[in-house]
């Protein structure tokens, strides 16, 4: 399979919270990784007017993706206009087309608002579309790959969907190797925390990423700092119901053997 993987997710600091931990141990397995927040961050402060907050998260955002060791793809929309149209959707696969990765990591399909969810539904079509010549991408592309594209959704926020229901993960990545770095690549995300401690109490917007990695640690009954994911059902992106994840992790990936699947 191709060494490729990347991550789509909605927000500056979102990758860092929810799929960082994953990426950088794909990173020391030998993939290349993508970083791609499909927005600027543009509501993300009240204190810089619009203009000041998409340059400064821009700068964030690129010095996390350098600390994470991942190419850098810039965002397409603002805060709360991830939509899933055509436009959108069209810029997103030509990211996909572009990076060509065999594994996608994005947001679960339930979480707390619809960029998030939206972000999700952008990324799984994206990935659909990887072996089709005939859907027009932006910047245009007919440079497709017939290989297999395995998408992982990542926990939601708070660990359960919008209407509190308990998200269960499926599998969890050992991320206690790699917190310091995930840690220092969030931190690069300076402006966020006045936002976060303005808009959701976040005490710490650092101790938000320590707490939800011990959470997840300790719902694996194995490590002590984890990831929590949830494989999309593979029919249209691989001919085998495969997780690779588990053989390129070994011993740093658990699967759940009490997850509900057929």
């Amino acid at each position: 399979m191709r060494t490729t993987a990347l991550a789509i997710f909605a927000h500056p600091d979102d990758i860092e919270y929810f799929g960082a931990g994953t990426l950088l141990l794909l990173r020391e397995a030998g993939f290349e990784i993508h970083y791609f927040n499909l927005s600027t961050g543009s509501c993300g402060s009240v204190e810089m007017d619009v203009e000041e907050t998409r340059r400064v998260r821009l700068e964030e955002a690129q010095n996390a993706a350098t600390i994470l060791g991942a190419t850098f793809h810039p965002p397409i929309c603002d805060d709360l206009e991830i939509f899933y149209d055509l436009p959108t959707l069209r810029k997103v696969a030509g990211v996909v087309r572009k990076v060509k990765p065999s594994i996608v990591l994005t947001h679960p399909p339930q979480d707390y608002m619809e960029d998030h969810t939206n972000t999700c539904r952008l990324a799984v079509t994206a990935a659909f579309t990887s072996g089709m010549p005939n859907f027009v991408t932006d910047p245009p592309s007919r440079a497709t790959y017939p290989e297999d594209v395995f998408v992982y959704h990542s926990m939601p926020h708070g660990l359960c969907d919008q209407l509190r229901v308990p998200v269960t993960a499926g599998s969890f990545a050992d991320s206690t190797t790699v917190i310091d770095r995930q840690r220092e690549a969030l931190a690069a995300h300076a402006s966020q925390q006045n936002w976060l401690d303005h808009s959701q109490g976040a005490n710490s917007y650092l101790q938000v990423l320590d707490t939800l990695a011990e959470r997840v640690g300790s719902l694996s009954g194995r490590f002590e700092k984890a990831e929590g994911w949830r494989r999309h059902l593979h029919l249209g992106y691989s001919a085998k119901d495969e997780d690779p994840l588990s053989e390129i992790l070994g011993d740093r990936y658990l699967i759940n053997q009490n997850y509900p699947e057929l």
